[in-house]
């Protein structure tokens, strides 16, 4: 991996820190923002040496080689990064999320907008395969939005499978883990652990954790050597499906209690049948700073 600067990584970590940011809100991805931000393949790489050849390294030649071949820096920087926006940012999150919906799920629809063509502008060679695939995962991901959530579910083997599969969701861009938690319905058993520290739950699910994201990130790693077009128009295909789930104007259909969580089940509506301010100038706005924000961070990107 490159030599980087101090400078460099206090900017990995300010990345690290909006792919934070993103996975506080539901339904959006910090793979998306890792994606516009330029380090995504990087991010996969790099998960990717985790590996036992990794580790033969840091017994036959130390430390220094183990942390190098691991990319150790990189890491460090990114995960700092989100560790520091989830515990600044998550009741600012929440409150911008409960007072001003509209505005904030309006700038990151813009946003995520914005990252559809980014991504889409990456594909170099555009085939009736890669066509096919876009329409198809962007099928999957609108079904995956619209789908109700699950009864709780709190088998070692089920959570261990959901958490494999909700780390999967968090480095794939479009589609957040804490969202496939909810549709597995095993939000509500890890919640509850974490606050009566069950470790036993912890552990399971944080070792299916390990296994997706090692696994996850091989195929990955894989198709951009093998088939980057390909894989470009199912993560664009997978981005544009997500839109449904940020869309700013919602009409509640019901709502589920978790825990002590609220879960509401809701459908998009056009802002003019909406129930109450609809606040288009102020969504507007907030939309169109979204979407420059995303070709703000391609230009400091390629810096």
């Amino acid at each position: 991996m490159e030599n980087r600067s101090f400078l460099q990584y206090v900017f990995i970590t300010l990345k690290g820190m909006a792919m934070g940011i993103a996975e506080l809100v539901p339904g959006v991805s910090g793979g998306t923002i890792a994606f516009v931000a330029g380090i995504y393949e990087e991010f996969i790489t790099s998960i990717n040496n985790v590996n036992l050849s990794t580790f033969k390294t840091l017994r036959k030649e130390g430390f220094k080689a183990f942390w190098q071949h691991l990319n150790g820096n990189f890491l460090l920087a990114l995960f700092s990064g989100m560790l520091i926006s989830i515990i600044s940012f998550s009741k600012l999150i929440k409150w911008l999320l409960e007072f001003h919906p509209i505005v904030i799920w309006s700038f990151f629809f813009g946003l995520v907008l914005a990252s559809i063509l980014f991504v889409a502008k990456e594909i170099k060679k555009w085939t009736p395969l890669a066509i096919i695939l876009l329409l198809l995962s962007s099928v999957l991901a609108y079904y995956i939005t619209t789908l109700p959530p699950s009864t709780n579910a709190d088998s070692l083997p089920y959570l261990f499978m959901s958490g494999a599969i909700a780390i999967c969701a968090m480095i794939l861009p479009g589609i957040s883990g804490a969202f496939i938690l909810v549709l597995l319905g095993s939000y509500k058993t890890v919640i509850e652990a974490v606050d009566q520290r069950d470790f036993k739950i912890l552990v399971t699910v944080a070792l299916g954790c390990l296994v997706g994201l090692l696994s996850f990130a091989r195929l990955l790693k894989w198709m951009f050597s093998h088939h980057k077009s390909i894989t470009l128009a199912v993560l664009t295909g997978f981005i544009a499906g997500s839109l449904n789930k940020i869309w700013p104007w919602k009409q509640i259909i019901s709502t589920k209690q978790i825990g002590q969580k609220v879960i509401v089940i809701d459908e998009s509506i056009s802002p003019f049948a909406f129930d109450g301010d609809p606040q288009i100038t102020s969504a507007l706005l907030a939309a169109v700073i979204g979407f420059s924000l995303i070709f703000i961070l391609e230009k400091v990107a390629s810096k």
